[in-house]
């Protein structure tokens, strides 16, 4: 080969070099612009992705909260509603002294004006000095304070109140008071009541032998009494015959009286209608009350568990008793025999216009013999009360809206002779 032969071959293949490295060249240069293509697609689709799966778990995220939210209000009705369900008072008092609950049977219990809520403990509780002396000295002390009974006077009358005192902790700092209350009336009145009838069974059984022997030692003296002629007597003696009869004869009418309290009859109980019985009473006085006597039996009655005789007797008795004691006073007789009934009791007032009964006597003007009247025997209403609490019922005294006396009975309603209500 010549010398421009080999020349040639030499520069074909320099050629065919550059051509190889320029094509590679363009090679790698496609290549690297289509993954630098490929690369944002990637990117892009990986944050497309990110973002799916945070909006997926803030949606779960508030799911979660709306249910926990739910939870919380339904958490929070049901502890409203059991509060509001408790027959017993439940009263909290933060350590600033404002009220923080009080629920439904606490503001009828305390007989607090509704709006307690958020004020002073002092304020609410103004007509219940104890319970407002306890909290005072256990927020001050933090002492807890046992079980205790206080009486509280409300709006139907006295009440029987056991309540408890104790802190109100939370992470060991005291943050207020919590307190419970109980009505207890029933049971104090149902003790009342059997210790009242032991103490008139006793009464009855220590006297009515004694009653006996006067009654008959009386019925020998009216008897020889009797047997005395006035006109065979000196002028000057008659009186005297005449004021052993009169006297033996009212000591007669004591006596049988007395034997009616220490031992009266039987009871038959059976469902009787109160306000019948009083009509019936009041019919079989109307020529034994003095003249002018204005007797009204109103209102609303129930039918309760008793004897109709002793109970005719009892309203017999009032009526009786009302209209004497406005004649003495010499003011027209004004009687009222008003009922009130409920789901649980019957309650009977007996008022009238007379001159009353003094406040300190109110609770004595049922004991035998005890009597505010020059000429009373002070055995009327001690045969009331015995009859009335025979039939598991309470009777009390108090102010008439007449302006004189008012005789308040309370009967169980028929069926439920074994409770005493309040």
């Amino acid at each position: 080969m010549n010398r421009d032969g080999a020349l040639l071959v030499v520069l074909t293949a320099a050629v065919a070099a550059i051509g190889a490295i320029l094509i590679f060249a363009v090679l790698r240069f496609l290549g690297a612009t289509r993954g630098a293509q490929r690369r944002p697609r990637e990117s892009g689709s990986e944050t497309a992705l990110l973002s799916s799966a945070l909006q997926e778990a803030v949606a779960k995220l508030k799911a979660q909260e709306q249910q926990m939210a739910a939870r919380a209000r339904e958490s929070e009705a049901l502890s409203e509603h059991i509060l509001d369900s408790l027959t017993a008072g439940l009263l909290v008092v933060e350590m600033d002294g404002r009220v923080e609950i009080l629920n439904p049977a606490g503001y009828r219990l305390l007989d607090v004006a509704p709006g307690a809520l958020g004020r002073d403990y002092r304020e609410v509780l103004a007509g219940c000095a104890p319970l407002r002396d306890l909290i005072t000295e256990c927020l001050a002390t933090g002492a807890v304070a046992p079980a205790r009974e206080i009486a509280v006077q409300g709006s139907e009358g006295q009440m029987f109140l056991s309540l408890s005192v104790s802190s109100l902790a939370a992470g060991g700092d005291r943050e207020g008071i919590v307190c419970l209350l109980s009505d207890v009336t029933p049971l104090r009145e149902l003790e009342e009541q059997l210790r009242l009838k032991d103490a008139l069974a006793r009464l009855g059984e220590l006297t009515a032998g004694i009653a006996h022997e006067f009654r008959n030692g009386l019925a020998t003296i009216h008897g020889y009494s009797r047997l005395l002629r006035p006109d065979a007597l000196p002028e000057s003696y008659r009186p005297y015959v005449d004021g052993i009869r009169q006297e033996s004869e009212s000591l007669g009418h004591v006596m049988t009286n007395f034997l009616k309290f220490a031992r009266p009859e039987p009871a038959a109980f059976a469902a009787v209608d109160l306000e019948a019985i009083a009509r019936r009473a009041v019919d079989d006085l109307a020529h034994e009350l003095p003249a002018q006597t204005d007797v009204l039996v109103e209102g609303t009655f129930a039918p309760v568990d008793g004897d109709e005789v002793l109970l005719r007797q009892v309203f017999a008795n009032l009526v009786r008793n009302a209209a004497e004691a406005c004649a003495a006073a010499q003011v027209p007789p004004t009687v009222r025999v008003r009922g009130t009934a409920d789901d649980r009791v019957c309650r009977v007032s007996v008022d009238d216009n007379g001159p009353g009964i003094p406040e300190h006597a109110r609770t004595r003007v049922f004991e035998p013999f005890f009597t505010t009247r020059s000429r009373g025997t002070g055995l009327g209403l001690a045969i009331v009360q015995k009859v009335v609490v025979n039939h598991n019922g309470r009777v009390s005294a108090a102010r008439s809206p007449l302006g004189g006396a008012s005789i308040h009975l309370v009967f169980p309603l028929s069926g439920a002779r074994a409770s005493v209500a309040h």
